[in-house]
């Protein structure tokens, strides 16, 4: 069982930055594959970055490449996404996810278990 709160969220310029945060907690986090999502008014839920359990590994979504990164810190049981020169269009809310099985790719929504309940990212012109 991993339970996520996300943190960090907010309203921000374009060409700005933000860091978000993803506290973790349970004994299978340090385990698990951990992604971000993000899902904007009226769109579906979409992939923006994934990392594997020790951070070696990283994946990201062609229209963040450059701008934004995901790290961890396994000590701290904790995610991050560095977001710098935001644009209007990564305006949405951004979830955290834990995946608890290999199964699938890690881009697909549906192979993660566990998601935290998001945080607003607002980008303004």
């Amino acid at each position: 069982q991993v339970q996520l709160v996300e943190s960090g969220g907010g309203l921000v310029q374009a060409g700005g930055s933000l860091r978000l945060s993803c506290a973790a907690s349970g004994r299978t986090f340090r385990s698990a594959t951990m992604g971000w999502f993000r899902q904007a008014p009226g769109k579906e839920r979409e992939f923006v970055a994934a990392i594997n359990w020790n951070g070696g590994t990283t994946d990201y979504t062609d229209s963040v490449k450059g701008r934004f990164t995901i790290s961890r810190d396994n000590a701290k049981n904790s995610v991050f996404l560095q977001m710098n020169s935001l644009k209007p269009e990564d305006t949405a809310v951004y979830y955290c996810a834990a995946r608890s099985t290999a199964a699938g790719t890690w881009r697909a929504a549906g192979s993660y278990t566990y998601w935290g309940q998001g945080t607003q990212v607002t980008v303004s012109l």
